[in-house]
C-alpha cells in the first residue's frame, strides 16, 4: 500500500518523541512534518538525542494551516498539553481527508465526534472512525485490569486501585515533584480518589456492565523510575482463580499485545513495548489483578499508532514489535 502521510504536533515532548521513535521504523509511514514551537528548524536528533543516525528531520516552524492543507497528509497526531487539542482545533482547519489522533484528555469523553481508541474495549468503532481520542495512561492500565469483569457483570461492588507511575508521566515540564533530587529515592501520593483518568474509566466499564455504579477508589503514586505503571486493582469476587484466567484469556485472546501470566510480573518486562501484561491471584473472596504497562507505549505513544494502524486497515501490531529491556 502506498505510504501513510502523518503529521506530528507538539513533537519535541515526550509523547512526540516517543512517537517519532515507533515511526520512524513504521514500514507504511512517511513523517510529513513533526511540528514544535518550541525547537523550530533545529533538527529532531537535537531534543531527541537517541535519534541521532536515524533522522535528519527538522521541526517544523511554518504555518500549520499550510502543513494541514498538503494534499498528501492522511493523519495528525496532536500530542501538546491537555486543552490544547481543544484551542488546536477551534484555531485551524483539518481537512476532512485528515484523521485525527489526540494524545490529550480533551475529547476523551468522545464529545466533538471522537471515539475513545482502546482498541481492548471498541477495536471495531475505531476502525471505521476519523478522530480518535487516546486513552490516558493510569485508564489503560486500570481498564486492561477490569474490563474481563464488566463485560460478564461481575463488577457487583467497589473497585479499588492502588497504581505507581514513572516520572515520564507527569511531562516534560518541570515542577517541585519531577527533578530528579526529589523525585529520586522518594515515594508519593497525588490526586487520591481524585484523578482525572476516573472519568473515563467509569465511562469505559459503563460500556460493558450498564448500569455499573459503585466506586472506584483510587489511589496514584509517583515513582522514582522514569517509565512504567503498575496498577493493582481488587474487588470481590466468588470465582475460583481457574475460572478467573479463562475469563481474562478469553476476553484477550483477539488482542495482540494484553497477556494474562501465569506467574507473578513486573514492570520492566513491558517497558519500551506497547504490550499489557495481567496477573490474577484470588485471596478470600478478592480477586486481585494486576496490570504493567508502559506509559509512554501502550499508555499514549504506542496505543495511537496502534489505532492509526486500525484506521487504515493495517494489522494492528505493524510497526509495535517492540523488545522491553527485561534486565
Amino acid at each position: 500500500m502506498n505510504k501513510i502521510n502523518i503529521g506530528i504536533i507538539g513533537a519535541a515532548g515526550y509523547t512526540g518523541g516517543e512517537l517519532l521513535r515507533i515511526v520512524i521504523n513504521h514500514p507504511n509511514v512517511n513523517i510529513a512534518f513533526a511540528h514544535s514551537k518550541s525547537q523550530i528548524g533545529k533538527p529532531v536528533y537535537a531534543t531527541h538525542t537517541d535519534l541521532l543516525g536515524d533522522t535528519e528531520l527538522t521541526f517544523s516552524g511554518e504555518d500549520i494551516q499550510a502543513l494541514l492543507n498538503q494534499e498528501s497528509l492522511n493523519a495528525i497526531f496532536l500530542c501538546s498539553g491537555h486543552g490544547e487539542s481543544k484551542k488546536f482545533l477551534d484555531e485551524y482547519n483539518v481537512p476532512e481527508t485528515v484523521k485525527i489522533i489526540d494524545l490529550s484528555t480533551d475529547f476523551r469523553d468522545e464529545s466533538n465526534g471522537f471515539t475513545y481508541g482502546l482498541p481492548e474495549l471498541q477495536k471495531e468503532k475505531i476502525k471505521s472512525s476519523t478522530k480518535i481520542a487516546n486513552p490516558g495512561c493510569f485508564a489503560t492500565s486500570i481498564e486492561l485490569a477490569i474490563l474481563p469483569l464488566a463485560n460478564a457483570g461481575l463488577l457487583k461492588e467497589d473497585v479499588h486501585v492502588s497504581a505507581v507511575t514513572g516520572s515520564t508521566g507527569a511531562g516534560q515540564s518541570l515542577s517541585a515533584t519531577t527533578h530528579f533530587s526529589w523525585r529520586n529515592n522518594n515515594l508519593s501520593i497525588y490526586k487520591a480518589f481524585t484523578h482525572q483518568h476516573l472519568t473515563e474509566i467509569k465511562m469505559s466499564l459503563g460500556k460493558l456492565q450498564a448500569g455499573f455504579n459503585k466506586a472506584v477508589n483510587f489511589v496514584p503514586y509517583r515513582g522514582d523510575f522514569t517509565r512504567g505503571i503498575m496498577a493493582n486493582v481488587y474487588t470481590p469476587y466468588s470465582g475460583t482463580i481457574e475460572e478467573a484466567n479463562a475469563l481474562y484469556k478469553n476476553y484477550y485472546a483477539g488482542h495482540p499485545f494484553t497477556h494474562v501470566s501465569d506467574s507473578p510480573i513486573d514492570v520492566k518486562q513491558v517497558v519500551n513495548t506497547n504490550k499489557c501484561f495481567i496477573h490474577l491471584e484470588v485471596h478470600d473472596g478478592q480477586l486481585l489483578i494486576s496490570s504493567i504497562i508502559d506509559n509512554l507505549t501502550k499508555g499514549a505513544s504506542g496505543q495511537a499508532v496502534q489505532n492509526l494502524n486500525l484506521i487504515f486497515g493495517l494489522p494492528e501490531d505493524t510497526g509495535l514489535r517492540l523488545k522491553a529491556p527485561s534486565f
